[in-house]
């Protein structure tokens, strides 16, 4: 055969010796009365040719794309790329595959983005949201496309979801905290709006001081990222404004490394000047001396379990009641929370 000349699926069917029907039932996984060795000849037919299947003119016929659109919040978070894996490989078992988008926690990026996966055709969404255009994603939810929200939740009577146990891992790390001897506690964040995790980390933190300490001994501390004075000049705030031994509490990894490298450059000592812990367990955060006390989440899990709900949804329906999973993080603890000498 002439291999410059395009494969077509008239050619897998000569070569396996059954009909373009035939073929066309394979590539679509309906094996029903379809022998074994049949199954053997139209694989070898289509290895031997090298034969892809034009998937665009298969769902049209079908009106099945096999494509899920995915959206995320910040592509330059290295959560962001535990979650996309989780999803890609929830997606490649069941024979789907996704679009991502970056909204770049921006809600008009986001609502236009999600238009344009409307027009590519997608057959379901996950998304990780800015926090707004939940009207949006209901209407489409409403018209039969199914949403899968990941990790920032909207509207749990509306939509499926996949988070983690935020409220409780800030929780049990905060009366972790006290327990070894910090009584001087402050949450850095970045802007929380409409933030699911963030909102419900901040609440988690104030609830627990306002158990176990005393009002002037903790606070919240809203930064922008992206100026790392300011960082340094509310840092040096709580550190000569607060008594006793103190601890900074990162509501994810990008603040939590941000902060690190303020710290630097003040040269304070880790614990001995400010107990450092915060979320997402990433790599380096065992490197760093001493070591630094960081919330891992179960990032992957979450990508792989929000494709294989949205997959349900596409393939059976919207009968079932709303789905709402909730996977356990971890406390790591390292040196970076250990007090030696707790005396104050």
């Amino acid at each position: 055969m002439n291999r410059e000349k395009k494969v077509v699926i008239d050619d897998v069917a000569k070569l396996a010796g059954v009909s373009k029907t035939t073929i066309s039932r394979y590539l679509n996984g309906k094996f029903e009365y379809m022998s074994e060795n049949t199954r053997k000849k139209i694989s070898r037919a289509i290895e031997e040719l090298d034969y892809r299947p034009n998937n665009i003119a298969r769902s049209l016929k079908s009106n099945k794309s096999k494509l899920i659109g995915v959206v995320i919040a910040d592509l330059t978070n290295p959560f962001s790329s535990l979650i996309i894996k989780g999803i890609g490989d929830g997606c490649k078992v069941r024979g789907y595959n996704m679009v991502i988008v970056n909204s770049d926690n921006d809600k008009t990026k986001e609502e236009e983005y999600i238009k344009s996966l409307l027009d590519q055709r997608v057959e379901g969404f996950i998304v990780n949201s800015t926090g707004y255009n939940e009207e949006l994603l209901i209407d489409i939810k409403d018209k039969g496309t199914p949403v899968v929200m990941l990790d920032r939740i909207l509207r749990e009577d509306k939509f499926d979801s996949v988070t983690s146990n935020n409220y409780e891992m800030t929780s049990e790390t905060i009366n972790y905290l006290i327990d070894v001897g910090f009584n001087s506690l402050c949450f850095f964040t970045q802007g929380i709006k409409k933030i699911s995790p963030r909102k419900e980390r901040e609440q988690a933190f104030v609830d627990v001081c306002n158990k176990r300490l005393d009002k002037s001994n903790f606070s919240v501390c809203v930064i922008d990222c992206e100026r790392e004075v300011n960082l340094e000049v509310e840092i040096c705030k709580f550190l000569s404004n607060y008594s006793g031994k103190k601890a900074i509490f990162a509501v994810n990894g990008v603040v939590l490394l941000k902060i690190l490298c303020s710290i630097e450059k003040l040269s304070k000592k880790i614990p001995d000047d400010v107990g450092i812990c915060g979320y997402d367990n990433w790599g380096w955060a065992s490197l760093i001396p001493p070591g630094i006390t960081t919330i891992a989440q179960p990032s992957y899990d979450m990508g792989f379990e929000a494709a294989k709900i949205l997959i349900d949804r596409i393939e059976n329906g919207n009968i079932e009641e709303l789905v709402h999973e909730k996977l356990k993080a971890k406390l790591e603890i390292r040196g970076s929370t250990v007090l030696l000498n707790i005396s104050t």
